[in-house]
């Protein structure tokens, strides 16, 4: 089912493509070339699965871009802190040393206690989140911050696991949160990212097309398997104004010569034509390893049905290869001799979205993805396991030098890792 999903979307890259290029050509990317992102949360944020969704888009999307990222997250938060310390030295400590030119705050979860919205609920929370921002403010007046309404609790695959006030569901004091985090942040020019909203809305449709997996996008109601994180991921970076558009090529087949009518984030050289069709091609960026990590362990069915009931394809992972006037039949698509797959002479005319499929582009971006989950498990060995507990002592203070040496190296490949390289393209007819 996750497969025909894919390949089904092949055939909708045209259009959407011609709508997200004028946007992604007239929006700047809210992140910039020295910044430095800190994602604070609870525990969500500190299953560190959206923050490196995000932190591996950065990379192979804007190869070019020097950005660090450091995830803060530590389960049970709520704006007062929680087991790391109240917030106060959770900012002091986990926070601001970073200097962080970006800060990302995602609480609620733990906030409203599992139950009804009270008065007092909801104004710890406000007070709390005002605090938070504040303190922040007041470290470094230069900073931006991203306010995220908090994701869902699913209320929505199965009954709540308690009811609330009036027949509702926990989510809705969520929803609360986020509606008001939304009138304070632009209240107080703060971007704010909607990391509930879609989110449910993706709910409702994987549980008409598969109950039992949607089930599993928030397993125990609260904490997202990697396919929900796609979809945190994408609130995010849509609020960021982030490129849809990985790189395009569109080829003219012809009688003699082929003609390429369009190469955008890309260089397309050496066209040639005859029995086959070939080319040399350069990207800006590589995709975002969908199928990788549908394959991979702890990434499961959620992602295929996430890409399936959502709009994340056009969003940000779009690499559409168009090729029109071909002989009517059944084309071979080779990258670097190796099969990519069979399409017919329709499907190249329509656009075939690379960034589904398994090519040499899609590994490329896999391994720079594996290099982002080390340096973050190195972080958090460093923060979690030395810093906090050892940090005051000589020892801790040398295990934490050489952790951060480590780390610094593994950022070194995680950038070699993400340059785009060059690629030999051929479609051959074979039908």
């Amino acid at each position: 089912m996750i497969r025909a999903t894919l390949t089904s979307a092949l055939l909708l890259v045209a259009a959407a493509f011609l709508v997200d290029t004028s946007h992604a050509q007239q929006n700047g990317f809210y992140l910039h070339d020295g910044d430095r992102v800190v994602f604070y949360g609870d525990s969500i944020t500190e299953q560190r699965n959206y923050s490196m969704i995000i932190e591996t888009y950065v990379l192979t999307r804007y190869p070019n871009l020097h950005v660090l990222f450091t995830n803060s997250g530590w389960g049970g938060d709520r704006v007062t802190g929680g087991g790391g310390g109240d917030i106060d030295l959770r900012l002091k400590r986990d926070v601001t040393p970073y200097q962080p030119t970006v800060v990302t705050i995602m609480l609620g979860m733990n906030d409203g206690g599992y139950k009804a919205a009270t008065e007092e609920s909801e104004k710890q929370f406000f007070d709390g989140f005002r605090h938070i921002v504040t303190t922040l403010g007041q470290a470094d007046p230069q900073a931006r911050i991203t306010a995220i309404e908090p994701s869902p609790y699913d209320d929505t695959t199965r009954p709540p696991a308690f009811p609330v006030m009036d027949g509702t569901g926990y989510n809705q004091v969520l929803v609360g949160y986020g509606k008001w985090i939304s009138t304070y942040a632009k209240e107080n020019h703060i971007t704010v990212a909607d990391a509930n909203t879609d989110f449910v809305h993706v709910l409702d449709k994987a549980n008409e097309t598969d109950p039992a997996v949607a089930k599993e996008f928030l397993p125990d109601h609260i904490h997202p398997s990697f396919g929900g994180h796609l979809l945190i991921a994408e609130s995010i970076l849509k609020a960021w104004q982030a490129r849809s558009v990985v790189a395009a090529v569109k080829i003219q087949a012809g009688a003699s010569q082929p003609k390429l009518v369009q190469a955008e984030h890309t260089t397309v050289q050496n066209l040639t034509g005859g029995n086959s069709i070939g080319w040399s091609e350069t990207d800006d960026a590589l995709p975002l390893p969908f199928l990788q990590w549908q394959q991979m362990w702890g990434g499961g069915p959620t992602i295929g049905l996430a890409i399936g009931s959502s709009d994340l394809t056009a969003a940000l992972n779009q690499e559409p290869l168009c090729i029109t006037g071909l002989k009517s039949g059944v084309y071979a698509l080779r990258i670097d001799g190796t099969s990519i797959g069979t399409f017919t002479s329709d499907q190249f005319a329509s656009g075939i979205n690379l960034a589904l499929l398994k090519t040499p582009m899609s590994e490329q971006a896999m391994s720079v993805y594996q290099l982002t989950t080390q340096r973050g498990d190195l972080h958090y060995d460093r923060w979690r396991h030395i810093q906090v507990p050892f940090g005051d002592i000589t020892e801790g203070t040398e295990a934490m030098t050489k952790l951060d040496a480590v780390g610094t190296h593994v950022e070194e490949q995680q950038r070699k890792a993400a340059l785009p390289k060059a690629h030999v393209f051929e479609v051959a007819l074979i039908q």
